[in-house]
């Protein structure tokens, strides 16, 4: 699903079979991935510390900084860097950074087809680990440089339909798989790999349905790479 297309992005796609999971992707629309070990995903599920959900008590999105920072200093914001990734057929407005025109072909979560046009909202970027989430699993407590850092993780940010992912909200997955099964399992392994790397937690609960899921396609690869864990010191959030 995924090329190379400019920017400082990249990304690569490997389609394999597996019990339960028929597309398996090693990185893609998930960030600049490594080669990892099967089951790797699976493992880090049970290695996650398990705490209760915290309030969410202070949270706003103005936690997380500025949306879509150039937090990679490419010259492009972090939603155009996703679009270039994800999308197929891009074309651009004014130079190589606004995308004006792209296909989601499929898109991951409802295994639709998908045209983006810029100014419309049939596609979205989602944080695969909701930012509301990440604030009442561990978050709270960071310094801003960390937040804004998760906020534009290439790893925690993919391109999906627009209407599917508002019925998400900042649901965990022990409350919201996506409806296309076949990516349940990278959409987990995902999950797991932002939390993993930036140190959240998760609920027994969430736990749980992870492991039922990746139960299911037990090669399942963890998704590694993205951009440091720290912005640059001249990003603020409040």
């Amino acid at each position: 699903m995924t090329l190379l297309r400019g920017g400082a992005v990249t990304a690569m796609v490997v389609l394999v079979t597996a019990t339960g999971c028929t597309a398996e992707q090693n990185g893609g629309a998930l960030g600049p991935a490594k080669p990892g070990h099967g089951g790797a995903a699976a493992t880090a599920a049970g290695s996650l510390t398990v705490k209760g959900r915290a309030p969410k008590t202070g949270y706003s999105r103005d936690r997380f900084g500025t949306a879509w920072a150039d937090t990679d200093s490419n010259s492009c914001d972090t939603r155009d860097d996703i679009l270039k990734r994800d999308l197929k057929q891009v074309k651009f407005t004014g130079g190589t950074c606004k995308v004006s025109y792209g296909l989601l072909e499929p898109d991951p979560y409802s295994g639709k087809e998908i045209t983006y046009r810029r100014g419309r909202s049939q596609v979205d970027i989602d944080h695969v680990v909701a930012l509301s989430d990440a604030w009442q699993k561990g978050a709270k407590y960071w310094k801003p440089s960390k937040r804004i850092a998760l906020a534009n993780d290439p790893l925690n940010l993919i391109a999906v339909d627009a209407s599917t992912n508002r019925g998400k909200g900042d649901g965990d997955a022990a409350t919201w798989l996506p409806p296309n099964k076949a990516y349940r399992c990278t959409y987990v392994a995902a999950q797991v790999a932002v939390k993993k790397k930036y140190g959240l937690w998760v609920t027994a609960a969430e736990q749980s349905a992870m492991r039922k899921v990746l139960a299911t396609c037990p090669k399942q690869k963890l998704p590694t790479g993205g951009n440091p864990t720290e912005a640059p010191g001249r990003f603020r959030a409040r």
